[in-house]
């Protein structure tokens, strides 16, 4: 866990509460904005390495709260299209 404060100079800095002290100083708004993108790349790289499932968890974690079972249905059969014509989407 950590947390960012304000330094008196108007930059920013982190604060490890696991090791109890300063890991990164004097950073810009823009320099934190881009520590965290490299903390959650490394993360997600982690996930794809590690922690990726066959579909078939998918299908047996499924529950009708948000999303009737034809809608998943139809996600599913479209998950079956050549991934070349396939687009990125967010239900």
């Amino acid at each position: 866990m950590s947390f960012i404060a304000r330094q008196p100079n108007g930059l920013l800095c982190r604060h490890s509460t696991v090791t109890g002290c300063i890991t990164d100083y004097n950073m810009t708004e823009e320099d934190y904005i881009n520590l965290c993108m490299e903390k959650a790349k490394e993360e997600a790289k982690e996930v794809l390495m590690n922690y990726v499932r066959d579909i078939q968890a998918i299908k047996d974690y499924f529950l009708p709260h948000n999303m009737t079972e034809q809608d998943f249905e139809i996600i599913l059969k479209e998950m079956k299209n050549p991934s070349d014509i396939c687009k990125h989407e967010t239900t």
